[in-house]
């Protein structure tokens, strides 16, 4: 069987409560992952697990969502190995990032809207520590809107370029 080769850079895209932080987390477990950008400062636990780890992306978090190159390399120590690059708004920027890094791999997460919402309330809504989700969404409903959004859009962005959807 012929040997997969990891790209640089895993654009990771979910909405709020799709459980994407989880699925990153066992991914990053596989050789040639890049997972110098956790530190404790960066990570949020519920339910006795760890939800989030590591740097995201976004709207008033710590990193911008510029994809300028130094910006996305940023909260790593070093730049060997593959880096997954988390960010909920990656999905209103998915041509953009195919057009910048056309050999880095985007990777869609879906969960229906209803279920993101209500697992992101569930893990601790507004008062998940890493990262802030106050400043960009507001509130419930602004928060329910942009998942339904963020679902579209990666909907829209896998129908135009006719991307298959696996089951994990």
């Amino acid at each position: 069987m012929a040997e997969i080769k990891l790209p640089e850079r895993v654009f990771f895209v979910g909405a709020p409560g799709s459980r994407w932080s989880g699925i990153a987390q066992n991914i990053e477990t596989l050789p040639g992952f890049n997972v110098t950008d956790r530190d404790p400062q960066r990570q949020y636990e519920h339910h006795g697990f760890t939800g989030h780890m590591g740097a995201y992306f976004g709207t008033h978090w710590e990193f911008d969502l510029s994809l300028d190159s130094e910006n996305l390399d940023r909260p790593f120590v070093h730049t060997s190995g593959t880096r997954i690059l988390k960010s909920h708004e990656w999905a209103y920027h998915l041509d953009e990032i195919r057009e910048h890094y056309p050999e880095d791999w985007i990777m869609l997460v879906h969960r229906p809207d209803m279920s993101c919402y209500a697992w992101w309330h569930e893990a601790g809504g507004f008062t998940i520590k890493y990262p802030d989700y106050l400043p960009y969404y507001r509130d419930s409903i602004n928060m329910f809107a942009e998942i339904q959004r963020m679902n579209q859009s990666m909907f829209a962005f896998s129908q135009k370029h006719d991307l298959a959807w696996h089951h994990i």
